[in-house]
Formats: structure tokens, C-alpha cells, sequence
């Protein structure tokens, strides 16, 4: 059960810490005017825009539509050059090649190859990052096993419906294992099963350290899993915060307890109405209620535990190995380290050595009788080599066997003869 009061003299507001992680991500006075076809102005969808995003933060970007959120992001990335102001991506401008194999991006709208199946799709862009074939066999596995697309990898992407081709979309962004991930609504065409393991993924990346900016206008996303947030509106930060800053209210105070009687609720009231003097009072009592989310995928893992048919996309596996903090590269020493590890557990001491050495050397033939057995192998040779021929005027045998000695090239020349002797023959009598 659920009271919640009010409460005449709201707290001082909370302030943010100064943060002294590194930034990812810094815009400075960072402003981009859209001209038309004289170059006059048309639209200024961000402006003198100062943003800070610091390593392993899950950064909302919110707005609504044509705020500038889209138009932030493709600066960050490179893809617009901006009319004034800096931007500048691991310290490094846009510009910087070598910074884009650390971001990984989603677009709003996820542009793949008609052509090309799930699988061929991620093998392409693992190239594009330079992946050798066994890392991009094994992350493509994982990945779409993470996304639930395992049953439909071989299928064309033109035949995939939109939610989808959003989880492939997700996939691709991520084959690299991304320093840095974009995601410009991630949850756009997917049912409730996918934007939950989309959010429990973008929690499951920000534990491992990952930097992620994540731009919607879906605030209930939003608000599940990002740690600092700012709202744009005409391309300026209206507000920037904390989730607890920005959405606590301190205008009234909740308290939940088990379910209570009319009885003691009244009892309740009266001793707030008699502590403040009449000023404050039960505003409402209301029993707590299930989101619509939580109903959803109770229905839902019912139905999958009773193994229902279904021609939609399987609800997805963990979260891929190679993303996971448990299973990070291994580097340097430490991967030395781990193959010296791997090796047999157990090695032969000094003395073991010593006695097998001394045991392969006698059993090894001493060079005198490799010496025969050398030369009675060189004798065996010559005497085949001089193994009488059958005489070319000779008529072999109905069916010669051959012998031990008697090379192939003997036993084809006799053939050879017979096969002669039988044509002459047979010309003579035609003669006659």
C-alpha cells in the first residue's frame, strides 16, 4: 500500500558531484546551421551547444522530434561538419580515422544490404573492422543467438520485418566491441521483449566500463538505465542532470507499507494533521499495481515455457561472451601467462629426464648395425635391378605371376610382346 503526503516545504536540490573521469566525448560552443540552395539560413538545429561525456557513463540524449538530438550525434561521428564550434571524440577530432574502430553506431534508420543474410551482413562489417575469421565466427554466433535471430540467419535481410532489422542492426554495432556506443533510438520497431533486453544490455555494456550515449524520445527508456541525462529542445540544453536530480519530486513524500485497515489509516492522519499543525495531510491512499511491461513478459515466458509455435523472433540469449567484463581480451603478458598455464600439469623432474635420456639412447640401434642394415637394403635394390627380363621372342605363360623382384616396367613389357606376337600372327593367317 502506497501514501503518499504532501509536504509544505520542499529540500534544498540536490547538486551534481564534479566527476573526474576522463572525457569521451567534449562540444564546445558546438553550433550546425542547415542552409538552403543561396546558402541562406534555413534551420539552426544546434546551437552554441556545450557537452561533456565522461568514460563508463550512460549518457541519455533527450528531446522531441527535431530538437537536435540526430543532428549531435552525426556531428560526434563525423558526418556533419559543424558551422562553428569543436568536437572532440577520445581526445582526438572527428577527423581521426584510427578513432572510428572504437564507436560502434546505431542510426535511427538501420541501412543494410537487401541481399545479404544476417549472417553475411555481420561478417561484412567484421571485415570492415579488420576481424580475423575465427573472431568473426565466434562473435557472429553469439551475437545472433543475443538478438534471437539464430532461426532466421540465413534469410535475406529484405524479408526481415522492421523490429528485426533493428536487432540486426543492434548486432552490427556491436561486432567490433565498441569503446564508444551510439545508439539513436534503439528501440524503434521492437516489442516489449526486445526493448527490455536492449536496456538490459545497455546496463549490462555500462558495468563492463563502456561509454554509451543513448538519444529517444521514449522516456520510460530512457529513464531505466541511463546515469546523466540532458534535454534538448530547438538545439539548447533546457535541462541536464542526474535521473534522481531531475525526476525526484520534493513536494511530497511516498511510503509504502503492507496493506493497512481504514482504522489505522485515520490514526495515521491524524497524527501527521496533529504534528504539522493541520498543514499536511494523507493526500491518497492507493494499493501498488503491476506495469504493463511486467504483465507482458510474464505472458509472454509462459507461453515460450509451454513451447508455443511462433513465427516471430525467439527471445534472445545472454548477452555475447565477448561483451561480458568476465570474458575481456586477454593481453600481453597476461595471455603469455595463460598459455604457459595451459601447459601439462605436471613436469618430469631433473631426475625423470635424466633416466629417459638414458633409456631412448639405449634402445636407439648403435651405428654399426644401422650401417648393415643400410647396406642390406642397398643390396636388395641392386638386385632387383638385375633381375633377368623375359626375351622379347619368347611367348609368355597364360597368366604369369609375377615376381617379388620383378619391377612393373618387366611385367609391362612382356604384355607389351604377347599383345605383338598375337597381331602377327593374326596377319599371317589373313595372308594365307
Amino acid at each position: 500500500m502506497s501514501v503518499v503526503m504532501s509536504e509544505s516545504n520542499p529540500s534544498q536540490s540536490s547538486t551534481i558531484k564534479d566527476d573526474t573521469r576522463r572525457p569521451v566525448v567534449a562540444c564546445q560552443q558546438l553550433t550546425k546551421t542547415f542552409k538552403d540552395f543561396w546558402m541562406r539560413d534555413q534551420a539552426r538545429a544546434v546551437d552554441n551547444l556545450d557537452l561533456v561525456v565522461r568514460e563508463r557513463e550512460i549518457f541519455g540524449l533527450l528531446g522531441p522530434n527535431g530538437s537536435g538530438k540526430s543532428t549531435t550525434i552525426k556531428l560526434i561521428l563525423g558526418l556533419l561538419k559543424p558551422t562553428s564550434g569543436r568536437v572532440m571524440v577520445f581526445d582526438k577530432p572527428t577527423t581521426h580515422v584510427a578513432t572510428k574502430a572504437r564507436i560502434g553506431y546505431l542510426p535511427e534508420e538501420s541501412y543494410l544490404y537487401p541481399f545479404l543474410n544476417a549472417r553475411e551482413t555481420l561478417d561484412y562489417y567484421g571485415k570492415l573492422f579488420r576481424l580475423d575469421s575465427k573472431t568473426r565466427k565466434t562473435r557472429i554466433d553469439e551475437l545472433l543467438e543475443m538478438v534471437g535471430l539464430e532461426h532466421a540467419q540465413f534469410r535475406p535481410v529484405r524479408e526481415y520485418s522492421k523490429g528485426m532489422q533493428r536487432r540486426i542492426g543492434i548486432a552490427q554495432a556491436l561486432i567490433n566491441d565498441p569503446d564508444l556506443l551510439i545508439l539513436d533510438e534503439p528501440t524503434t520497431g521492437l516489442d516489449p521483449i526486445g526493448t527490455k533486453q536492449v536496456k538490459d544490455l545497455i546496463l549490462e555494456l555500462g558495468r563492463r566500463g563502456k561509454t554509451i550515449i543513448l538519444s529517444s524520445h521514449l522516456l520510460t527508456d530512457v529513464e531505466d538505465v541511463v546515469d546523466r541525462m540532458v534535454i534538448l529542445y530547438g538545439g539548447k540544453i533546457r535541462r541536464e542532470g542526474t535521473c534522481d536530480a531531475l525526476l525526484s519530486s520534493k513536494e511530497r513524500t511516498s511510503i509504502e507499507t503492507d496493506e493497512l485497515d481504514d482504522a489505522t489509516i485515520a490514526e495515521i492522519d491524524e497524527v501527521i494533521r496533529r504534528r504539522s499543525s493541520g498543514s499536511k495531510s494523507i493526500l491518497s491512499v492507493t494499493s501498488p499495481r503491476q506495469k504493463l511491461e511486467e504483465l507482458f513478459l510474464g505472458i509472454v515466458e509462459q507461453a515460450q515455457a509451454q513451447r508455443t509455435a511462433t513465427s516471430g523472433v525467439t527471445q534472445g540469449g545472454e548477452t555475447a561472451a565477448f561483451l561480458r567484463s568476465e570474458n575481456a581480451p586477454i593481453a600481453g603478458d597476461a595471455l603469455i601467462d595463460s598459455l604457459l598455464d595451459s601447459g601439462p600439469a605436471q613436469d618430469a623432474t631433473a631426475d625423470e629426464q635424466s633416466e629417459l635420456s638414458v633409456e631412448s639412447s639405449s634402445d636407439q640401434p648403435s651405428d654399426e648395425s644401422a650401417q648393415q642394415d643400410d647396406d642390406g637394403v642397398i643390396s636388395s635394390l641392386m638386385s632387383a635391378q638385375e633381375s633377368p627380363k623375359t626375351p622379347p621372342n619368347e611367348q609368355p605363360t597364360a597368366n604369369p605371376a609375377p615376381s617379388q623382384n620383378q619391377s612393373d616396367d618387366d611385367v609391362d613389357a612382356g604384355i607389351i610382346d604377347s599383345l605383338l606376337d598375337t597381331n602377327d600372327s593374326a596377319d599371317n593367317e589373313t595372308e594365307r
